[in-house]
């Protein structure tokens, strides 16, 4: 990393590292630039032209300059300010005057602008042409509204790496030749650019996040879900985090009265988020309105809920809960001696542990941000674009920013996926058998490891290896000269011409087994080597299919190895929102036994935020509490909404001696031996500050751990298919984390149970729309209804778990995979 670099700005000494954009350098040091079309952590469009300002005596655009040693750099400057006012004159042109209903208004950078620069007058007009409405999934947009910022199109690229936005071209007139004498170069640059363009959709591309509705400055864009709902001003942020995946992004609810003739009931009327520094997935933006309304308290079914506490043998949980809840799980379970069940939880634990043997810390060494910077980044195990969308943007942010290189394996063909990199070529996708994350692993450790890997492992590697010949053709041209008759003269000529000749030689090179594992060949270390030119920082994500594999400790061990002999980073998903602040808090265990108590799970009594259980519970955006992210930081979440029942810690208090006001009373207590602080809920943080500063709760402590990195080595499995069979994936449909965001408006009649193939495998099982399949696994048989879900290929279908009543979960053992019969039902 460089030295730090010193430039004046408007007469003020800013710190910055070496080509660090102006306009970053500026906002980092409380200076304003204005900027319509640039996106903090996006590549510059130079769409508005906005953000001029002269640097050492030249005008530049500050969202692409870069910052220099003892650079002089003037915010405005007399001509500058005419051609941010011409600018600003041009977006006003035929710009509807439609404020007071404009879901925008309030919060409108046009509106912002136009005032903050006093643009009072119109110099510049031309007809104007119909531009319709147009519905595009979850949101709408009105083209008359666009100012063709670009900011849309390059947050969907840049950030999300779907490309479901682009400009296109419109029909217009054309602008007067006058005003091109007339008017300021850069003004009349970008309305020329204005007047010939709108944004265009593909939807086979959308993931339906809702981030270009986040970051349009207009109300171009604007969700179904909001539009004509609220004024922006009458609405109250909440700060929280997302509860339904494991980033828990910062967001905010926005909430007010329901109506006027019932003021005294709060709703969530939409979510936001600091778009120049957090991204959200579609279910954080959307998935809000899944509270419990409880009017009050049930005393009777508490009776009930401790004298079932008196009487079980296990809790029965999931991990869309705080900290401070599994905290008093786990007092409980010291008290009663209740087995804890949580699956996903466990399995993490069990893999963290096997981990920890060999890397000898407590925690996986890497962050999300820390993708997001690389420049070498490969995943192995999930099915990111359902898994962990925020991990998939991390892997999209360092093949397009950085200009990197990527490599994703699984076995499930991802079209959307392969949108990144595929216009550079700089990634490749790696569509392997299940069960062969093991010998990708593997192949990490044989291409990237440094000569301090252990013996075993070097011996084993080399046993895979084997020498083979391969015949290289190689194409020459050479010129020859012949000698031919004139027919004409009789005399003979010279003729000079180019042949082909081909020859053929015999190259001995070292092949490795492994890639006949991986269904590789021997072009990839070649490939490899081309990908690795300029590359110098790495990460590896780590996903759920590597974590509930059967070799599961053996893959932990490796994973270990490649951050302790690799220069790559890991990062390993938690597989729900708080897994991994419930492995560190909750001593877990594998299996339920007797009386059962379900939280938000099925079981003989339920406790439950869903409204289908015994005893309700407060639903997420009820409470407030803490979760641990992927980026191991114990982050806040607040209540958006009032509940009025009864909640875990009342029930705390009547079987533990200790007694505690409310629930966050327990975030001071959170395990010291785990990493955690002693931390009060109401000191902590939860905010991004102007220099892109993540300032939100703290970061757990990676703790040192004993080494006892002894390895016994299992050998590479195949899952063996027999003709009649195929290969089923648990995993949930696109933003479908949980039955939480099944509940909510949004997502309801999305929210389809059953069995989900691409177009490829429904033909081939000669299906109609609407048909059931029957799954039959070797001892489970489940009819289940069958959707096409067009953002995947090949012949491997997924199954849906987020509903448990459904109890698909049961078709599936410990591993992710199953082999399975598919017939109509």
């Amino acid at each position: 990393m460089s030295d730090l670099i010193s430039l004046d700005i408007d007469g003020k000494l800013c710190k910055a590292k070496e080509g660090e954009s102006l306009l970053n350098i500026a906002r980092a040091n409380g200076i304003f630039v204005p900027a319509i079309c640039y996106l903090t952590r996006c590549s510059p469009t130079l769409a508005c032209r906005l953000c001029l300002v002269e640097a050492d005596g030249k005008q530049v655009y500050a969202c692409n300059a870069k910052a220099k040693d003892g650079m002089q750099v003037k915010t405005t400057t007399e001509n500058i300010a005419k051609e941010r006012r011409a600018i600003m004159e041009v977006y006003d042109v035929n710009h509807p005057l439609q404020c007071g209903v404009c879901d925008q208004s309030g919060e409108c950078e046009l509106q912002n602008y136009t005032l903050y620069m006093k643009v009072d007058s119109q110099s510049y007009s031309i007809k104007d042409v119909p531009r319709p409405t147009q519905h595009w999934g979850v949101m709408n947009y009105d083209p008359g509204l666009c100012i063709v910022c670009e900011k849309c199109v390059t947050v969907c690229k840049d950030m999300i790496g779907s490309s479901a936005l682009s400009t296109v071209k419109r029909g217009s007139d054309t602008i007067s030749k006058t005003f091109k004498d007339s008017m300021p170069k850069d003004a009349y640059s970008m309305w020329n650019k204005l007047n010939k363009s709108l944004i265009g959709f593909d939807e086979s591309s959308c993931t339906d996040c809702g981030e270009c509705i986040s970051v349009c400055p207009v109300g171009a864009l604007v969700s179904n879900d909001f539009q004509y709902k609220s004024n922006a001003w009458e609405l109250t942020k909440i700060p929280a985090s997302n509860p339904h995946s494991s980033d828990c992004a910062l967001m905010y609810y926005e909430r007010k009265h329901e109506s006027v003739q019932n003021h005294d009931k709060l709703k969530i009327y939409r979510v936001t988020n600091d778009h120049h520094y957090v991204t959200l997935n579609g279910a954080a933006r959307f998935a809000y309105d899944f509270e419990n309304e409880v009017k009050q308290k049930d005393e009777k079914a508490f009776i009930e809920a401790l004298d079932a506490f008196k009487k079980a043998k296990t809790i029965k949980f999931n991990s869309f809960i705080t900290n401070e809840e599994a905290l008093i799980l786990q007092k409980l379970k010291e008290e009663y001696n209740f087995k804890l069940v949580n699956d996903d939880a466990f399995k993490y634990q069990r893999f963290l542990k096997e981990y920890s043997l060999v890397s000898g810390n407590s925690l996986y060494g890497s962050t999300l941000k820390d993708v997001h910077d690389s420049n070498f980044v490969v995943s192995v195990g999930s099915f990111l674009k359902h898994d962990l969308p925020h991990a998939r943007y991390a892997f999209n942010n360092s093949i397009i920013l950085n200009k990197g290189s990527g490599l994703y394996f699984h076995p499930i063909v991802d079209p959307i996926m392969e949108k990144i990199g595929k216009k550079g070529k700089t990634t490749e996708f790696i569509y392997h058998q299940p069960l062969k994350e093991e010998a990708v692993l593997y192949l990490l450790l044989d291409i990237f490891a440094d000569e301090n890997l252990p013996e075993d492992i070097k011996k084993y590697l080399e046993s895979l290896k084997e020498k083979r010949v391969k015949t290289i053709v190689e194409t020459k041209k050479e010129q020859v000269i012949e000698k031919v008759l004139d027919e004409d003269s009789g005399e003979e000529k010279e003729l000079k011409k180019l042949v082909t000749k081909k020859e053929e030689k015999e190259v001995e090179y070292i092949y490795s087994k492994l890639l006949d594992e991986v269904g590789l060949d021997e072009n990839f270390y070649d490939l490899i080597d081309s990908m690795l030119v300029k590359k110098d920082k790495f990460s590896l994500i780590i996903g759920e299919d590597i974590i509930t594999h059967p070799n599961y400790k053996t893959l932990a061990k490796l994973c270990a190895m490649i951050e302790k002999y690799t220069k790559f980073e890991i990062v390993i998903i938690p597989t729900k929102t708080n897994t991994l602040g419930v492995s560190l808090i909750c001593q877990l265990d594998e299996k339920q036994e007797g009386f059962t108590i379900g939280y938000n799970e099925k079981a003989d009594y339920q406790l439950s935020a869903l409204g289908d259980g015994n005893l309700d519970m407060p639903a997420l955006n009820q409470q407030e509490g803490t979760f641990v992210n992927i980026d191991k930081r114990v982050v806040p979440t607040n209540a958006a909404l009032p509940y009025n029942g009864y909640v875990l810690n009342d029930i705390a208090n009547e079987l533990l001696e200790i007694k505690q006001e409310n629930t966050i009373d327990y975030t001071v207590k959170l395990p010291l031996s785990s990493g955690f602080k002693q931390v009060e809920f109401d000191s902590l943080v939860n905010y991004f500050s102007n220099d892109a500063n993540e300032h939100r709760g703290y970061e757990l402590q990676n703790l040192d751990t004993k080494v006892n990195d002894i390895f016994e080595r299992t050998e590479v499995l195949d899952v063996q298919v027999h003709d009649d069979e195929f290969i089923i994936y648990k995993a949930n449909p696109m933003n479908l984390f949980n039955e939480f965001v099944a509940k909510s408006h949004e997502f309801k009649q999305k929210a389809k149970t059953g069995i989900y193939v691409s177009q490829k495998l429904f033909d081939r099982l000669n299906l109609q729309v609407n048909e059931k399949v029957r799954v039959l696994t070797k001892n489970k048989t489940f009819d289940l209804d069958v959707f096409i879900d067009e953002q995947i290929d090949g012949e491997i279908a997924y199954v849906s778990t987020f509903d448990k009543s459904y109890g698909t979960k049961e078709l599936f053992d410990s591993y992710r995979f199953i082999r399975a019969s598919l017939t109509k039902a």
